[in-house]
C-alpha cells in the first residue's frame, strides 16, 4: 500500500514556465496589434505550453512509499543522527524528474530551523516491480544533522517535488508519517558513586518492620566478593565456621527524591536581578526577561538529568516531583513511535524494576483538563524510576519538560483553598507536625492527618530550583522534614530572600550559574557533607 500522500502545495510554474507565459502574452498582444496571424500561432503554442505543464503534474500524481530509519532514535542534546530513506515508486509507469527534501519539527515550537536535505534530485524510477525494494523502482540514501538543543522533534514526512519533463511546472506531495526524535538533555558525569551510605534499604524493608514490629528480616547467606564487611554476621561465623553475612528477606532500591522547579512562578512578572554578594539567588532591582529565565531552566533540565542518571546509576529508586505540572502526564511523555511512552501502564510493585519505571497511583487524581494534573509537592505523587531502564525513560522525558503555562486565576484561588498533600499516600492537610501511620480515608471524606506522610522513611532530597515564590518555599519548608539530607541548587534567578528562608528552614542551598558549574556543585555536596546520622 502507498504511504499516505497529501498535496502541500499546487502546481504552480517555475521560472521557466513563466517567462513561457510572459513570452507568448507578449507574441499576443503584438499579433493583435499588428494583425499577424503567424505570431498569433506562436502565441498560442506558447500560452498552451505551459498550461499543459500544469495540468500534467495535477493529474499524474506521485505513487510512492517511503520507508525511515532512525540512528539512533533517542541522541543527547548536540549528538548526530542519521537518517535513512527509502523510495520506492508503486506506479505501473517511470517516474523522473522527483526532487526530495526532509523536514525536521519541533513537536510544540514548529520549524525547528532544519530543512535537510534542500532539493536533492532522485533518479529515474523504473516502474514497480514487486518483490523485495532493492531493484530499480527504488533508491536508498542517508543523511546526517545534530540538534544542539533538547526537545522532542518530528522528522518528515517526506516532500516529494516533481516537475514536468521540460521543468516548465512543479508541485509537491507530503508522503508517510513523521517520525519522533527524542532530543535528551546533556548529561554531566559526577564525582562518586552515588551518595557515601542511605538512610535505609528501601521501602518494602520498612513496610515489614511497620507490620510486624519484633519480625527479624534478616537471614545469613555465605561472603561474596563484593560484600561490605559491616553486614558480616560474627556469630553466625563462628558457629558454622565460615563468613556469613546478614541479607534481609525483602530488600529493594535505596531512595532518593529530585524536585524540579517547572512553575518558575517567582519569575513571572517579578523584578529580580543577580546578586552579586551571595554568589546565588536574585535582588529587586530590573526585569527578570523570558531569555534568560528561558537560560536558566534549561540548565536547571541538565542539572536535573545529571543528578537523576547519577543517582539511578547507583542503584536509587529515584521520585520525581514537580513544582509544576505532574510530570506522570504528557509533559513527561516520550516518543510515540521510536520510543517507549513515560505514561504507559505503571508496574504492580517495586521490585519489578527491569522496565525501569513505576508510575505511581496519583495519575488518577489529574486535574481533567489539564495535562499532567496538579502536580507539586501537594500534588499528585511523584513519578518514580527504577533502574536500571528508568535512565532512558527518564532522559526521554526531560527531553519534553517545558515551564508551565501561568496559572488560571480562578484556578489558583481553588488550589490555595484545597491544598491537600497526597505526595506517596493519602490526601494530608497541611499542620503542625506530628507522627502518623499512613492510612487510607474513608469514601467520601477527606483526610485528617497532619503531616506529609512518605513511604520508606527519610529520603535524600535534592531540589533544582530556578524561580520560586511564597507557596513554593512555604511547601519546601514542608518536606524537610521528611528529607535528609535536604539539598538544593538554586540558580541566579532565584531570589536572595528565597535563598536565605530556604537556608533558615534547613536546606543546604548550593548555587549553580551554568552548566560547567554541575561538577562543582555536586563536589561542593559530597566533599563538605557530613556523615548521614548527622546530616541535615
Amino acid at each position: 500500500m502507498p504511504a499516505k500522500q497529501r498535496r502541500v502545495r499546487f502546481p504552480r510554474l517555475t521560472l521557466r514556465g513563466g517567462m513561457f507565459l510572459a513570452a507568448g502574452a507578449g507574441l499576443l498582444l503584438l499579433a493583435l496589434l499588428t494583425n499577424q496571424r503567424d505570431l498569433l500561432f506562436i502565441a498560442g503554442v506558447l500560452l498552451a505550453i505551459p498550461v499543459a505543464a500544469l495540468g500534467y503534474v495535477s493529474i499524474h500524481r506521485v505513487r510512492l512509499r517511503v520507508t525511515r530509519m532512525l540512528r539512533p532514535p533517542v541522541v543527547p542534546a548536540g549528538g548526530e543522527v542519521v537518517v535513512g530513506l527509502g523510495v520506492r515508486n508503486l506506479s505501473p509507469r517511470p517516474l523522473a524528474g522527483l526532487h526530495l527534501r526532509d523536514t525536521v519539527r519541533g513537536r510544540d515550537a514548529g520549524d525547528a530551523g532544519l530543512t535537510v536535505p534542500a532539493g536533492t534530485p532522485l533518479p529515474a524510477l523504473d516502474r514497480y516491480e514487486g518483490g523485495p525494494d532493492t531493484g530499480a523502482d527504488s533508491v536508498r540514501f542517508e543523511y546526517r544533522f545534530s540538534l544542539p538543543r533538547r526537545g522532542l522533534y518530528a522528522t518528515g514526512p517526506v516532500l516529494i517535488r516533481r516537475s514536468d519533463p521540460f521543468g516548465l511546472a512543479s508541485g509537491e506531495w507530503a508522503v508517510g508519517e513523521p517520525h519522533d526524535l527524542a532530543v535528551t538533555p546533556r548529561v554531566t558525569a559526577l564525582a562518586g558513586r552515588g551518595l557515601t551510605g542511605t538512610l535505609n534499604d528501601g521501602d518494602v524493608p520498612e513496610r515489614l518492620r511497620h507490620l510486624n514490629h519484633n519480625a527479624d528480616p534478616l537471614i545469613a547467606r555465605e561472603y561474596r566478593p563484593g560484600d561490605p564487611l559491616r553486614r558480616v554476621n560474627w556469630p553466625a561465623t563462628a558457629r558454622l565456621g565460615a563468613i556469613m553475612v546478614r541479607q534481609e528477606e525483602e530488600q529493594s532500591n535505596p531512595g532518593a527524591r529530585l524536585v524540579l522547579d517547572t512553575a518558575l512562578r517567582g519569575g513571572r512578572g517579578r523584578p529580580t536581578v543577580v546578586g552579586a554578594d551571595t554568589g546565588a539567588g536574585a535582588d529587586s532591582g530590573t526585569d527578570l526577561g523570558g531569555p534568560r529565565l528561558e537560560q536558566a531552566f534549561e540548565v536547571a533540565v541538565e542539572l536535573a538529568a545529571s543528578v537523576g542518571v547519577h543517582l539511578l546509576a547507583a542503584g536509587y529508586r529515584l521520585d520525581l516531583v514537580a513544582l509544576g505540572p505532574s510530570l506522570s502526564g504528557p509533559s513527561l511523555s516520550g516518543p510515540s513511535q521510536s520510543g517507549p511512552s513515560l505514561s504507559g501502564p505503571s508496574l504492580s510493585s517495586p521490585s519489578s524494576g527491569s522496565s525501569g519505571r513505576l508510575a505511581s497511583p496519583g495519575q488518577a487524581n489529574a486535574t481533567p483538563g489539564r495535562a499532567g494534573g496538579r502536580g507539586g509537592l501537594r500534588g499528585d505523587p511523584p513519578t518514580v524510576f527504577l533502574p536500571p531502564g528508568g535512565v532512558a525513560l527518564l532522559l526521554e522525558g526531560l527531553a519534553g519538560v517545558k515551564p508551565a503555562d501561568p496559572p488560571d486565576p480562578a484556578e489558583t484561588a481553588e488550589d490555595a483553598a484545597e491544598q491537600t498533600y497526597t505526595f506517596g499516600g493519602p490526601a494530608v492537610k497541611p499542620g503542625p507536625p506530628a507522627s502518623v501511620e499512613p492510612s487510607t480515608p474513608e469514601s467520601g471524606t477527606a483526610a485528617k492527618l497532619s503531616t506529609l506522610v512518605v513511604p520508606g522513611g527519610l529520603l535524600p532530597t535534592f531540589a533544582v530550583l530556578v524561580a520560586v515564590d511564597d507557596r513554593d518555599l512555604a511547601e519546601l519548608a514542608d518536606l524537610v522534614s521528611q528529607s535528609r539530607p535536604a539539598v538544593a541548587f538554586v540558580l541566579p534567578t532565584v531570589r536572595t530572600d528565597a535563598v536565605r528562608r530556604l537556608r533558615e528552614a534547613g536546606w543546604r542551598c548550593i548555587p549553580v550559574h551554568q552548566t560547567p558549574d554541575i561538577p562543582r556543585a555536586w563536589e561542593d555536596f559530597i566533599g563538605a557533607r557530613r556523615p548521614l546520622n548527622d546530616a541535615v
